[in-house]
């Protein structure tokens, strides 16, 4: 079976259906109706193959175009037969390029399941604690947090010399679990103090709290429970939490989440808005949709995995909006939304955006994003086609000018 996410191409030959095999005599992609008419008598003997199992397509070696990537060498690259045969590997031990990506693949996932397991435990022991200063768990969470983003660079990394629509199926699934992890540890991402002298009073153009976790005035918790698709409440005290939003497994029905992340409340209209993006009142069984949900995709009345979100005085929704790189703008009752920053493909430059996370807008209509991949927090008035750089933008570190993966900040 195919992967279900893999869109299949189109057929080489009619270029108006989707193709169902690759011919590999032909080194062409059929339909099956195509692939029926074409292949009688003088091609009756020609093989074709399911188009997800097409071979792999390897890129030519950098220093000798003429040869195909071949080898894995133990200096982390691809290497063709006549690298392996030079002075530069002459002691180098390599294996074929499959054995080489399966070693790196079971490498990967033992790592991955060691930073779930450390992950786990944190959130486990430190799910309801509120005074950052005073857990010191969290720099162990936020490395597992890093790790698990730098596994997801390498994966890239090692797909991209190879990477065909149909096959590392193994891979792919290894990126989403990371993903999926990844999504479970904001929900950790707990309230700063600076944030906390100011929760029993909660102003309706700012009331959007670091992460996954919302204080009420009574001191009732409210968490994403990301993974679980729900939005969980545990007053003072107590052993159980209550279900407030979603809990009917992952789905995209109104009474249903997928992968909650971050969570606000509107106190005006007594309902929370969840980054599926969904507004809930207290004690409804089903939620309001406020933006996107017309699949994924990067139309502006769509969103494609939207992770933070704020609500301004005026009642417009932001959202990061994060696998399209940008940031969106959801007036009340709009059917689409307006890019506000980035929305010009993934890069460092002053127009685009890596991966955003946090958004908050201040008084004057300044939007400042998280820019994660970038390494910075960038400013973005309205309307502008660049943003400038505030914190951070001297790439990855910890120096004094260096950030590391930023999510969230306050202002």
């Amino acid at each position: 079976m195919p992967p279900k996410s893999a869109a299949l191409p189109q057929c080489d030959d009619c270029q108006s259906t989707e193709a169902n095999y690759w011919c590999i005599e032909c080194e062409i992609s059929y339909c099956t109706t195509c692939s029926v008419a074409i292949h009688t008598r003088a091609r009756a003997h020609h093989r074709r193959v399911p188009i997800y199992e097409k071979p792999i397509e390897s890129k030519r070696c950098e220093q000798h175009r003429n040869e195909k990537l071949k080898y894995w060498c133990d200096c982390e690259k691809l290497i063709c037969m006549d690298c392996h045969l030079s002075e530069q590997h002459k002691n180098h031990r390599t294996v074929p390029m499959s054995k080489g990506i399966f070693d790196i693949t079971e490498k990967l996932k033992t790592e991955f399941k060691e930073a779930q397991t450390s992950l786990s435990q944190a959130i486990t022991k430190d799910m309801l604690l509120t005074d950052i200063n005073d857990n010191k768990n969290i720099q162990s969470i936020t490395k597992t947090f890093d790790d698990l983003q730098q596994l997801m660079k390498e994966l890239k990394e090692l797909k991209s010399p190879i990477k065909t629509e149909y096959r590392i199926e193994g891979v792919d699934q290894l990126q989403t679990n990371i993903d999926n992890i990844l999504k479970q540890a904001r929900i950790v991402e707990l309230i700063p103090e600076s944030i906390q002298t100011n929760k029993n009073k909660f102003q309706q153009s700012a009331v959007t709290v670091a992460g996954g976790i919302f204080i009420d005035n009574d001191k009732s918790i409210y968490i994403a429970d990301s993974l679980n698709h729900r939005i969980v409440k545990w007053t003072t005290n107590s052993n159980t939490g209550q279900i407030v939003g979603g809990g009917n497994g992952k789905g995209n029905k109104n009474n249903q989440l997928y992968n909650p992340t971050n969570i606000i409340y509107d106190e005006k209209n007594n309902s929370f808005i969840i980054s599926d993006v969904r507004r809930y009142k207290q004690g409804d069984k089903k939620g309001e949709l406020v933006a996107g949900g017309n699949g994924k995709g990067k139309n502006v009345n769509q969103l494609n995995c939207p992770y933070y979100i704020f609500i301004d005085e005026y009642f417009s929704l932001y959202i990061s909006d994060h696998d399209n790189n940008r940031v969106m703008k959801w007036k009340k009752d709009a059917k689409e939304g307006i890019i506000v920053a980035g929305g010009n493909g993934e890069g460092n430059s002053l127009k685009q955006l890596s991966y955003p996370y946090g958004v908050i807008v201040d008084h004057l209509g300044q939007i400042y994003v998280a820019d994660a991949g970038n390494h910075r927090v960038i400013r973005w008035r309205e309307g502008e086609k660049e943003g400038e750089v505030v914190v951070g933008g001297n790439g990855l570190g910890n120096k004094s000018s260096q950030l590391n993966f930023p999510h969230w900040f306050i202002i």
